[in-house]
């Protein structure tokens, strides 16, 4: 996505980014968390790159690419969003903060014959007005906003564009994809409309964290050159479905318009189908929310708190009125400090979810997210040293992560010096 303020239709705006400061900086999953939300404003500085050599590619990869291309283009929508108001301020206002307005744009892709084009919220999120051009017309039409999930960073808008015009991709499954499979991005990097990159599925199961602070899981990592203004435009696999939809990248330096470094994330085109039909039904979505936060147990932590085993989530807050905490899942109530961190001990250890082993917060999280608001989640616990079953009625999760009286923003933050 690319925004600039009062900008003409083709103006920067810079990418979402899970965080933006030095270094090599992305959104990772790391030690404290709370169930099923965001990842947390955790941010991993890698100090050096190792430079590294492609192979050229083959004509029959370069004919696939091309044949992707004109079958899927057509469908790939240039989005400008308007009248965005924004918060600016100057030591020489004594009125403190100005508003003003900008325009944003970004990519997103017809899904139907009916219109319905699916793009990043943060693309559109704030806009009073949203136009669509598609294909290589300069024709501009009309979209409206159908529905938003901030929790997904998905948002469906309808475009008011003729039925000659509308030439959608097709969804295709993400739980098929494999590290290692060829991928295509089409979208409108820097306001250059209908680009094209290449690369591959570099890892799977990732999480990155929504505007919301809410966890997104399951998401695809991507070396695809992804830049700012790639923003909700789609992921294509070799056989032309769209496998995710691209919405953040890590950035190679300080500034927000930094490009790609080679770490893309798309949101799995699973999720997207979910979101859709909900959005289409009613506009709004709901999440399953287990109310917990919790830390993933090592070997370090383990032996730190005399644990008797390195796997596992420790419980460090379970809000009263929280699922997990009227089902009974009891939190910490002793504050130690381990290098320098704190956490909170004497809470339960969830060692199981639904009867299989759990690993980490991250599979705890994408196990919620994997539920629906009203399913019921066995959780096995290890309590003053008896083994014990809990099951916990999912709720529905609060709009926003601050919004939960004890930050129960369902995310995870590595404590230095403790590694998964």
């Amino acid at each position: 996505m690319n925004q600039t303020s009062d900008a003409p239709k083709r103006s920067l705006r810079s990418v979402f980014l899970a965080a933006l400061t030095g270094g090599l900086v992305v959104a990772v999953a790391g030690f404290i968390a709370i169930a099923a939300g965001w990842i947390g404003k955790t941010e991993t500085t890698v100090q050096s790159l190792t430079a590294t050599t492609t192979p050229a590619s083959s004509k029959s990869d370069t004919n696939a690419v091309n044949q992707i291309y004109n079958r899927d283009s057509d469908g790939v929508g240039f989005i400008t969003a308007s009248g965005i108001t924004t918060q600016s301020s100057s030591p020489f206002d004594p009125f403190g903060q100005q508003q003003g307005t900008s325009t944003a744009t970004g990519s997103g892709f017809l899904i139907d014959t009916d219109g319905h084009m699916v793009t990043n919220n943060h693309v559109i999120e704030g806009a009073k007005k949203i136009t669509v051009t598609l294909g290589d017309s300069d024709a501009v039409y009309d979209a409206t906003v159908v529905g938003t999930d901030p929790s997904t960073d998905l948002a469906l808008l309808k475009v008011d564009a003729p039925e000659s015009e509308m030439k959608p991709l097709t969804l295709g499954d993400s739980s098929n994809v494999k590290v290692g499979d060829p991928v295509v991005a089409i979208g409108n990097p820097f306001g250059l409309d209908r680009t094209v990159t290449t690369g591959i599925v570099s890892a799977l199961q990732r999480e990155i964290s929504s505007l919301n602070q809410y966890a997104i899981s399951n998401v695809i990592q991507t070396d695809a050159a992804i830049n700012p203004g790639n923003s909700g435009g789609p992921l294509i696999d070799a056989d032309g479905n769209v496998i995710g939809v691209n919405s953040q990248i890590a950035t190679g330096s300080g500034s927000s318009t930094s490009g790609n470094v080679g770490i893309g994330f798309a949101i799995p085109s699973n999720t997207v189908k979910d979101v859709v039909d909900q959005l289409k039904d009613g506009g709004t979505v709901e999440h399953a929310y287990l109310g917990i936060s919790g830390a993933t147990i090592n070997s370090q932590l383990a032996d730190a708190l005399n644990l008797g085993t390195d796997q596992g989530v420790l419980v460090q807050e379970a809000p009263k009125d929280g699922p997990a905490a009227k089902a009974g899942i009891q939190a910490g109530d002793t504050a130690v400090s381990i290098q320098g961190q704190r956490v909170m001990a004497g809470g339960d250890l969830i060692t199981k979810v639904d009867g299989k082993d759990l690993a980490s917060m991250e599979d705890l999280i994408a196990a919620v997210n994997d539920a629906k608001v009203g399913d019921k989640m066995e959780l096995e616990v290890q309590r003053d040293g008896e083994t014990k079953t809990v099951t916990v009625t999912l709720g529905k999760r609060p709009d926003d992560s601050s919004s939960d009286s004890t930050s129960s923003s369902q995310g995870q933050q590595e404590l230095p010096g403790f590694g998964q």
